[in-house]
C-alpha cells in the first residue's frame, strides 16, 4: 500500500470515510475480526468466533482490544460480532490513525458547553489511493490475483458493505467473489469466515450517504 502499511481495519476506516458512523463501525469491526482470523488467533467453532489461545496477543492495540473483548464475553456468531460494541473498535482505530498523522482530532464544544471531538482526514492522498485501488479491482481493471491477500480481504468486505460507489451489478459480484477466494488462500479455514463477515455487512448495505467529519 502507498505510504506504508495499514492494518486491515484501518484501511477500511479510510475507504469508508465520511459515511454513517454506525455503518462505518460495522465495517471496521469486520476488518478487525477478519485480521484476527487470518492470523489464526480466532477460529470458527460451529459458527462461533472462538479465540485459539486465551493468552495470545498481536501487539496491535486495536486487535488486542477486540481479542480481549471476545475472550471475556459470552460466545457469539461472527455476524453478531460485526455490530456488537463495534464502536469500541472504531474509536481505537481512529486513535491509532490520529497517532500516525492520518487523521486529525479537533476538539470543540456542542452548544458551547459539551466537549466533543471531530475527526478530520489529514492524509487525503492515502485515502484517495485506497479508493483508486478499490475501483480498479472491483471494476475489473486489475485482477483480484494481482493484489496481496490482506488487501483482497479488505476489498471483499468493502464490496459487501456497498463500497466503493457507484460500482454495482453482476460484474461487481463476480469480482467480489474473486477477492474472497484470493483472500481465503491466506489461511486455512479463512474463506468461510470471510464469507460470514461479508454476509453480516451485506445485511446492512448499502452504506448511508456521506456525512462530514466524525
Amino acid at each position: 500500500m502507498p505510504h506504508g502499511p495499514l492494518s486491515l481495519p484501518a484501511r477500511l476506516c479510510l475507504l469508508a470515510w465520511d459515511t454513517d458512523p454506525a455503518r462505518l463501525s460495522a465495517l471496521v469491526r469486520a476488518g478487525a475480526l477478519a485480521e484476527l482470523a487470518r492470523r489464526g488467533l480466532l477460529t470458527d467453532d460451529d459458527g462461533i468466533a472462538t479465540p485459539v489461545d486465551l493468552d495470545s496477543r498481536t501487539g496491535d492495540p486495536v486487535l488486542d482490544g477486540l481479542l480481549e473483548l471476545i475472550t471475556e464475553s459470552f460466545p457469539h456468531r461472527w455476524r453478531v460480532w460485526v455490530t456488537l460494541h463495534a464502536r469500541h473498535t472504531l474509536d481505537a482505530v481512529r486513535e491509532q490513525l490520529v497517532a500516525e498523522g492520518v487523521l486529525r482530532a479537533e476538539k470543540h464544544r456542542v452548544l458551547g458547553v459539551f466537549p466533543s471531538v471531530e475527526h478530520v482526514l489529514a492524509d487525503t492522498a492515502r485515502a484517495d489511493a485506497l479508493h483508486r485501488e478499490a475501483h480498479q479491482v472491483l471494476d475489473g481493471s486489475a485482477s483480484a490475483e494481482s493484489v496481496p491477500e490482506p488487501t483482497a480481504a479488505a476489498l471483499a468486505l468493502a464490496a459487501a458493505a456497498g463500497l466503493p460507489k457507484p460500482l454495482d451489478g453482476p460484474s461487481r459480484h463476480r469480482h467480489a467473489e474473486a477477492l474472497i477466494r484470493r483472500a481465503g488462500a491466506s489461511a486455512p479455514g479463512f474463506e468461510p469466515i470471510l464469507r460470514e463477515l461479508c454476509a453480516g455487512l451485506a445485511d446492512g448495505a448499502p452504506l448511508a450517504s456521506p456525512t462530514r467529519g466524525r
